[in-house]
């Protein structure tokens, strides 16, 4: 005979058996499929779709430069951001967009940006491919030019205005649309922006994409404001190194000249040159440029603590020392950033600098100058 006690311990473990069976009817299913991936990705494209218009192909160009051969951008969807400008080039206001367009390229082809200059002709001696050709060469233009010489893609994007910038995204959709001269902060910022995406969507590494935004001005407009223009160090653009293998990387020895010229760099003693930067490599290494300008800055960088002897006119500085410089006309390098080396007053000046590392180490990126 069953007791009393006995039936309650049943009952007991027949509820709390009910109860675990309960609860796992409630789990959530654990999915181990990509299909929620996809859904967000569809979700993403959708939103896309609802509010942007998709890429327009290149119609039927007349002709392609900095190219192996025919491009599309079809072919680029998937893989770049892609920058596409309608420009011509007599026309003074695309002249004044140029160096942010390729300035741009300089800093971000490598992170994934595509430039593609739609070269629509406004008069007929621009459809002529060799002034095309020399235009490219005279304004820097590295990216790769379509010549569009019957308005075909000009009229597939519905376009009327020189210059006008339209960015087509990792997924194919045209996110931004600039008519004219100006915006180039928004836009590099938008660049950044999609750069980013495209960087998380195909798991690549999204370093230096967004850094500070350039300014072309500094390096391509400085002549006309009669002060020097912005000066690199590093393989990829020192066209100023004056005494020794532009564009060649490694150790190089170098011996400076008695007099300098404007604007040039001379290097003396022993230094590595890397794409980016150069890097002293002795203790009896120097450092010479004469500059034409009201204020220098210098980015530089070091992993130890370095003090750089700074002379102008083979003189301490003194009263004409930058924010950064302290009373010995030392400037210590102990992180990578942006350096005021000197100061001069409202005047633009003509002077000789010369920079003494009292150590290896120091790297030194570009020269900017106000």
């Amino acid at each position: 005979m069953i007791s009393k006690k006995n039936i309650l311990l049943i009952v007991a473990l027949l509820l709390i058996a009910s109860s675990i069976y309960y609860l796992e009817a409630q789990k959530p299913e654990i999915i181990t499929s990509t299909e929620p991936a996809k859904q967000i990705v569809e979700t993403v494209n959708k939103v896309k779709s609802d509010q942007y218009d998709e890429a327009i192909e290149l119609v039927q160009p007349s002709g392609f430069l900095n190219a192996d051969g025919p491009i599309t951008i079809g072919e680029l969807i998937g893989k770049k951001v892609i920058l596409v400008d309608f420009w011509t080039y007599s026309c003074i206001n695309c002249q004044r967009t140029l160096p942010y367009l390729t300035a741009w390229y300089d800093k971000y082809s490598d992170k994934g940006l595509e430039i593609v200059g739609v070269h629509s002709p406004e008069f007929e001696f621009e459809k002529i491919r060799e002034n095309v050709a020399e235009a490219i060469e005279r304004f820097g233009i590295k990216y790769p030019v379509v010549q569009d010489n019957d308005f075909l893609t000009w009229r597939a994007y519905k376009n009327r205005y020189w210059p006008r910038k339209y960015i087509i995204d990792i997924d194919g959709y045209i996110v931004y649309d600039h008519i004219g001269e100006g915006g180039y902060e928004e836009t590099e910022k938008k660049i950044q922006e999609l750069l980013m995406e495209r960087a998380n969507k195909l798991d690549e590494k999204n370093e230096g994409i967004m850094s500070s935004i350039v300014d072309p001005e500094n390096k391509y407009l400085n002549a006309a404001k009669g002060i020097s223009p912005e000066i690199y160090f590093g393989a990829s653009r020192n066209e100023y190194l004056k005494n020794g293998g532009q564009n060649s990387v490694g150790e190089q020895s170098f011996d400076a000249p008695d007099g300098f010229d404007l604007n040039g760099v001379y290097l003396d003693g022993e230094w590595d040159i890397q794409n980016e930067f150069s890097q002293n490599r002795s203790t009896d290494d120097r450092l010479i440029f004469k500059y034409k300008a009201k204020e220098v800055f210098m980015v530089a960088s070091s992993e130890e603590l370095i003090k750089v002897k700074v002379l102008v006119d083979g003189k301490p500085i003194a009263q004409i020392a930058g924010a950064d410089m302290d009373v010995y006309s030392n400037l210590t390098i102990q992180k990578e950033g942006l350096y005021h080396i000197i100061q001069h007053g409202p005047e633009v000046e003509t002077h000789t600098l010369e920079l003494i590392p009292e150590e290896p180490g120091f790297k030194v990126f570009t020269f900017t100058f106000g």
